[in-house]
C-alpha cells in the first residue's frame, strides 16, 4: 500500500558503516623486543653460558685465585664458553574468503576494508603471542602458560595477589628486579606485563591495604585508577598475557624478532567475480637473554 508522510517507509534512512560491538586488544609485546631481519629461514645463534669469570672452587680453595697473585705466580686460567643454538622461521599466514563484487558496491558495510584490518590484527595477535610464549618459555602444548625454566622466575608471595591479608606485589617485583640485577642487567624501566586481573588485584593491594601509609598517592589513584609506573617499573596492562602470571623484562635486551619476509598484504581480484585479502610474515622470536626477564608465577591462585 502506499504510505503518507510520516511512515516509516518512506523516511530517510543514515547507515553506520562503522562496524560496533568489538573492542580491537593492541598488539604490544612486539616493541619490547629487538627487531632485526634473517636472511635464511635457519637461523643459527650463541648463547654464553656463563657471566663474570672467576676462579673456580675447589676442595681448599674458596676464595678467588684471580686476586692477590703473588709474585712470580701463574695467573688463574679462565675463558668464556658458549653454547650453538638453531631457530627456525615461521610463517603466519591468513585470507578472507572471496568477496563479491556486488557486496563490495552496495553492502552497508566496507566489506573489503573492514576485512583488511580485522585480518592483519589477527595476524599481529598470532606473532604477538608467539613472542609471549617464548619470553615466558611456554610449550608447544600450551602456547599461552608460561613455563619457566631458564629465565628467572618465582612464586608470589604467600597466596597471591588476591588474598588480601597476606598479599605482597611489592615485594614480588623487588625480588624480580634483583634476579635480573644479580645477572648482570639493569632492571631499572623494565617492563611489569600483566592481564588485567592481577592489575585489579595490584590496585588493590596500593590503596585498600597500603592506602593509610600513602594517602595522599592512594587518593590521587581512587581518583583516577591508573598505575603506570611502580617501583621503577613501567606497567602494562593486556589482556593477552596470561592471568596467574605477571612478566618483568628488561626492554629490547631480553629476546629479537627475527624477520625473514615483513608484513605483506595482497589484495588478489578475480575479475567480474570479486576479491579476497591475503595477509602473511615469516620470522620468529628468539630468547637472547633469558635471565632479563623474570616470571612471578601464582599470582592469583
Amino acid at each position: 500500500m502506499a504510505d503518507s508522510a510520516g511512515q516509516v517507509l518512506i523516511r530517510g534512512l543514515d547507515v553506520d558503516k562503522a562496524i560496533k560491538g568489538f573492542a580491537l586488544e593492541a598488539n604490544i609485546f612486539r616493541s619490547f623486543v629487538t627487531g632485526s631481519k634473517t636472511s635464511a629461514r635457519e637461523m643459527r645463534w650463541y648463547s654464553k653460558d656463563g657471566a663474570t669469570l672467576d676462579s673456580v672452587t675447589t676442595t681448599g680453595i674458596t676464595g678467588s685465585q684471580i686476586m692477590g697473585v703473588g709474585s712470580r705466580a701463574l695467573p688463574e686460567v679462565q675463558e668464556q664458553e658458549w653454547t650453538r643454538n638453531t631457530s627456525y622461521v615461521k610463517k603466519f599466514m591468513i585470507e578472507s574468503p572471496t568477496f563479491s563484487i556486488e557486496d563490495m558496491k552496495d553492502a552497508d558495510v566496507d566489506v573489503l576494508g573492514t576485512n583488511l584490518r580485522d585480518l592483519t590484527r589477527g595476524l599481529a595477535r598470532k606473532i604477538d603471542l608467539r613472542i609471549y610464549s617464548v619470553i615466558t618459555e611456554a610449550t608447544a602444548a600450551a602456547p599461552t602458560v608460561p613455563n619457566p625454566s631458564n629465565v628467572n622466575f618465582a612464586a608470589a608471595t604467600a597466596d597471591g595477589w588476591n588474598v588480601t591479608a597476606t598479599a605482597d606485589p611489592i615485594q614480588d617485583i623487588l625480588l624480580g628486579k634483583q634476579k635480573i640485577r644479580v645477572a648482570g642487567y639493569d632492571p631499572e624501566g623494565s617492563i611489569l606485563l600483566m592481564n588485567p586481573i592481577e592489575h585489579r588485584y595490584l590496585l588493590q593491594f596500593l590503596i585498600n591495604v597500603k592506602g593509610s601509609s600513602i594517602p595522599n598517592w592512594s587518593s590521587e589513584k581512587v581518583g583516577t585508577g591508573v598505575v603506570m609506573n611502580i617501583l621503577g617499573c613501567r606497567v602494562v596492562v593486556s589482556e593477552n598475557a596470561t592471568t596467574n602470571y605477571v612478566i618483568q623484562i628488561v626492554p629490547n635486551r631480553a629476546a629479537t624478532w627475527k624477520t625473514f619476509m615483513g608484513l605483506t598484504t595482497a589484495v588478489i581480484n578475480n575479475p567480474g567475480i570479486g576479491k579476497k585479502v591475503r595477509i602473511w610474515e615469516e620470522g620468529e622470536c628468539i630468547l637472547t637473554d633469558p635471565k632479563a626477564v623474570n616470571v612471578i608465577t601464582d599470582v592469583t591462585n
